[in-house]
C-alpha cells in the first residue's frame, strides 16, 4: 500500500508554543536530475509508482526517491494533488515530518526526493506489539501534535493521519509522511479524502472541513495506539461511517480516566466542543491532564529517549521495510502526449 510509506519526562506545563522551535535543517539538492541518483532497494509500491532508497552521487546524500508515473497521474486526474503535495513539501521543514530534499522530472515520472527514514513503518511496530501503554502512546502522540501545530500555523491541513503514514527514524522518533491529501486552506474545503476509520463526521456529511479534522484523526490515533484497534472499527466502510456519526465511543477498561476525557473532547462531532479548535487552540490539548508530564520544549528538540528503538545498522539500512526485490520494472500505461506533458510544466 503506497500510503504506508508516506503505519516521560517531567517539565513545564506544556503551554508554550513549540510550533516554530528547533527547525529541521534541510539539505536542498539544487537542480538535481534523476540520473544523479543511484537507486537501491524498493521501499514501497502503489498505483502511482514506487519509492526507492537512493544515493545522490554528486553529494553522497542518502535519501529516498518517490517516483510517480505521469501517465497514472493524468489518468486518475491527480495532477493538482501532486502539485499541492510538492508545493507544500517545498515550504515545510520540521523534525517530525519527512522533509523534501529536492525535485525533478523526466518524460515518464515526477520524482520527489525526500529524507530516507530507516526505522520503518510505525504501523508495523503497533501491530507487532498489539497495543501500546500510555507512556509510549503519549510519547508518540506528543510528536504528532507538534507536527500538526506547525502545519496548522502555516494554514496547512494534513487530512490523512493513520499509523500507516508514520515512520520511525533510526532513534525511534516519529516522521509524518505522505502529504498527498495535505492542503493549504483559508477557511474550508470540501474534498472527500482520508481513510474510513479516521474520517471526521464533517467529511462524511460533506459539510466542509478545515483544521478540526486533524484533531479528530489525532483522537482516533491515540485510541488505536492504546486499544490496538480504531474506535469505530467495523467490517465494512458503511458500518464504520454509521458508528462515527452515532457519536458513541466505547472505551476498554484499561484506559485511564484522563485518556478517556481527552478522547471524548477530541472525538466529538460538534466543532464548538472539539478540543484543539476552540478559543485556546492547540494549547487546550497540550495543557490537558493526560499530557501533564510532557515538557513540550524537550519533545520538539528530541531530548527524550524514544520507547521504541528500531534495529538498524546504518542510515541506509532497509531491513525494516518489506522486500520488494521480486518486482519487475515499473510499467507505464501509455506515452504522454505533448499536451499532457504541459500539465507538469509548472511543477
Amino acid at each position: 500500500m503506497f500510503g504506508r510509506l508516506f503505519s516521560k519526562s517531567k517539565g513545564s506545563s506544556g503551554s508554550g508554543d513549540t510550533a516554530d522551535a528547533a527547525p529541521e535543517k534541510k539539505v536542498w539538492l539544487e537542480n538535481c536530475k534523476f540520473t544523479d541518483f543511484k537507486l537501491g532497494p524498493i521501499l514501497g509500491t502503489g498505483s502511482f509508482g514506487r519509492v526507492h532508497l537512493a544515493h545522490h552521487v554528486p553529494t553522497g546524500q542518502i535519501c529516498a526517491t518517490k517516483s510517480l508515473s505521469k501517465a497514472s497521474i493524468v489518468k486518475t486526474k491527480q495532477v493538482l494533488h501532486v502539485k499541492q503535495e510538492k508545493s507544500i513539501l517545498a515550504r515545510i521543514s520540521h523534525p517530525f515530518v519527512v522533509n523534501l530534499l529536492g525535485f525533478c522530472q523526466d518524460d515518464q515520472c515526477v520524482h520527489l526526493v525526500i529524507e530516507y527514514v530507516c526505522g520503518g513503518e510505525f504501523f508495523t511496530y503497533l501491530r507487532s506489539t498489539g497495543r501500546f501503554d500510555e507512556q509510549t502512546t503519549r510519547f508518540y502522540a506528543s510528536q504528532v501534535l507538534c507536527a500538526f501545530e506547525y502545519l496548522h500555523n502555516m494554514d496547512i491541513i494534513y487530512r490523512d493521519l493513520k499509523p500507516e503514514n508514520l515512520l520511525l527514524d533510526e532513534k525511534g522518533n516519529i516522521k509524518v509522511t505522505d502529504f498527498g491529501f495535505a492542503k493549504q486552506i483559508d477557511r474550508r474545503t470540501y474534498t472527500l479524502c482520508g481513510t474510513p476509520d479516521y474520517l471526521a463526521p464533517e467529511i462524511i456529511l460533506n459539510k466542509g472541513h478545515g483544521k478540526p479534522v486533524d484533531w479528530w484523526t489525532f483522537g482516533v490515533l491515540i485510541y488505536e495506539m492504546l486499544a490496538g484497534y480504531p474506535p469505530f472499527y467495523d467490517d465494512d466502510a458503511v458500518g464504520t461511517y454509521q458508528k462515527i456519526l452515532s457519536g458513541k465511543v466505547q472505551f476498554p477498561g484499561h484506559f485511564s480516566r484522563s485518556a478517556k476525557d481527552l478522547l471524548r473532547r477530541l472525538l466529538v462531532a460538534d466543532l464548538t466542543k472539539r478540543i484543539g479548535c476552540l478559543k485556546g487552540g492547540v494549547k487546550d490539548i497540550k495543557t490537558h491532564d493526560w499530557f501533564k508530564t510532557v515538557d513540550w520544549d524537550s519533545v520538539v528538540r528530541k531530548k527524550d529517549t524514544p520507547p521504541i528503538r528500531p534495529k538498524v545498522s546504518s542510515k541506509d539500512d532497509t531491513s525494516c521495510f518489506d522486500d520488494y526485490s521480486k518486482l519487475g520494472p515499473m510499467k507505464h500505461e501509455f506515452v504522454l502526449s505533448a499536451d499532457d506533458q504541459l500539465l507538469f510544466k509548472d511543477l
